[in-house]
C-alpha cells in the first residue's frame, strides 16, 4: 500500500526489474521518459472517457499501459491495471469508472515515482 504522502521511497516503480528486462540504463531512462509522458497524459484522459461513458476509449488508453507496466512495476499494480483493462472490454462504464477510481491514485503515485526518478537522473 502507498505510504504517507511525501515519502519518496518508490512503491510501484521497480528500476531493478526494468534493468533486468531492458539491460541498458540509457534505454531504461528513455523508456521511463515515455512512461512519464504517457501517464501524465492518459491518467486524466481515461477518467474523462469513463465520465462520458466511453469505455471503448478508456480501453484504448488502458491497453498500452497493460503492456508497458510489467517492465517497470510491481506485480500488484500490474494486476490492478489488468483487472481494470479487462473490465473495460465487457463491463459497464459505471463499473469500470468505479474500478478506475481505485486504480487512479496508484497510477498517480507511479507517475510521481517516475518523475522523481527522472529528475534525480537529469531527464526532466
Amino acid at each position: 500500500m502507498p505510504s504517507l504522502l511525501g515519502d519518496s521511497t518508490p512503491i510501484y516503480l521497480d528500476t531493478q526489474l526494468a534493468m533486468s528486462q531492458i539491460g541498458d540504463a540509457s534505454t531504461m531512462v528513455e523508456m521511463l521518459v515515455m512512461l512519464d509522458e504517457t501517464l501524465a497524459k492518459d491518467i486524466s484522459l481515461i477518467a474523462d472517457s469513463l465520465d462520458h461513458g466511453d469505455v471503448a476509449q478508456a480501453n484504448t488508453l488502458l491497453h498500452p499501459l497493460k503492456g508497458f507496466l510489467p517492465i517497470f512495476c510491481t506485480t500488484q499494480l500490474c494486476d490492478d491495471l489488468f483487472k481494470v483493462e479487462s473490465m473495460s472490454k465487457t463491463d459497464s462504464a459505471t463499473d469500470v469508472r468505479n474500478a478506475y477510481a481505485d486504480l487512479r491514485p496508484k497510477l498517480d503515485r507511479l507517475l510521481k515515482e517516475v518523475s522523481d526518478y527522472l529528475s534525480t537522473h537529469g531527464k526532466t
